[in-house]
C-alpha cells in the first residue's frame, strides 16, 4: 500500500478542506482562529503537508458552519467515484 498523503483520495480531502473554507467566506488564518490553532496548520493540511483526523475533520466542519455528518458522508461519496 502507497502512502495515502500522495493518493488521489488525498487531493480528494484536501480539495474539500479548501471548499468548505472558501464556502464559509473564511481565510485560512480566520479558520485557524476559530480553532485555536496556528495558522500554518490549516496551510500545512490544504496543501498536503500534513495529515487530517476524524476529530480535526469535525471541528473544521462545525468552524465552517457545516453539519460534520453530512460533510463525511459528502466527501465519502467522493472518495467511492475515485478508481
Amino acid at each position: 500500500m502507497n502512502k495515502t498523503i500522495y493518493s488521489r483520495q488525498s487531493e480528494c480531502l484536501r480539495k474539500k478542506l479548501i471548499e468548505m473554507r472558501e464556502g464559509a467566506g473564511l481565510t485560512q488564518r480566520q479558520l485557524a482562529v476559530k480553532l485555536h490553532r496556528e495558522h500554518s496548520l490549516i496551510s500545512r493540511l490544504e496543501l498536503g503537508e500534513r495529515r487530517l483526523d476524524v476529530v480535526e475533520l469535525f471541528w473544521m466542519s462545525k468552524a465552517c458552519g457545516l453539519k460534520p455528518d453530512l460533510v463525511a458522508s459528502d466527501l465519502m461519496k467522493e472518495l467511492e467515484k475515485i478508481p
